[in-house]
């Protein structure tokens, strides 16, 4: 696979939402104990209306897919995890370059994860979905780096995540709602990194 092409955006996105789908109540009871109690709700609703709009109005580029995508996260997804998405998706899709290679993904991903950054007000270490997404982007630019194929490099950006969703357990919230609830976010993964591990488990998925 040295390209990746509009119908595997596409494929990413369905993936992510069956993954959401089946995680839905887990990610929900996640968010119980540190948020609102509704971010798996909230996401599967989302990726539901992505996948609707990607089907009615077929992209013809990569980009339309995550701009698409990003926009249909905006409008559907309560809370700040639609907007924080959303703008993931947009800014990855605005900084593609055709054709989409591993390179030009890993780029355009790097460039989201920092609108999100740069939104969220947020770094690593603050319990938020940049402590999966952020080492995902990290171990991509390694495997571009290292000359990783694309399977093994969306595999090692799905391990990161994992384990950058894992390490926010220990952690104390420094932003969002968690935060207020000071050292009694501490012992709770965040449900945002959690999604996050989600949708990077979809893309190394599909690329196998």
């Amino acid at each position: 696979m040295d390209t990746l092409d509009t119908a595997f955006f596409v494929a990413w996105f369905e993936e992510a939402a069956r993954l959401v789908r089946r995680d839905r109540d887990r990610l929900t009871e996640l968010d119980a104990a540190i948020g609102d109690a509704d971010h798996g709700t909230n996401l599967d609703r989302g990726l539901t209306e992505v996948t609707k709009a990607l089907a009615e109005w077929p992209p013809e580029t990569p980009v339309q897919v995550l701009t698409s995508a990003g926009a249909a996260l905006i409008r559907r997804v309560g809370g700040a995890s639609g907007p924080l998405y959303g703008s993931v998706f947009r800014q990855a899709g605005k900084a593609l370059r055709a054709p989409v290679t591993l390179a030009g993904f890993s780029a355009a991903f790097e460039e989201g994860v920092v609108a999100l950054e740069r939104l969220g007000k947020a770094a690593l270490g603050d319990k938020t979905m940049v402590d999966a997404l952020a080492p995902a982007s990290r171990a991509l630019a390694l495997a571009v780096r290292d000359g990783v194929g694309v399977r093994e490099a969306f595999e090692q950006a799905a391990r990161a995540a994992a384990e950058g969703a894992q390490a926010t357990i220990p952690m104390q919230a420094r932003k969002g709602r968690a935060s207020y609830l000071g050292e009694r976010s501490i012992g709770h993964e965040d449900p945002g990194a959690a999604s996050a591990a989600l949708f990077m488990e979809a893309l190394a998925t599909v690329a196998s």
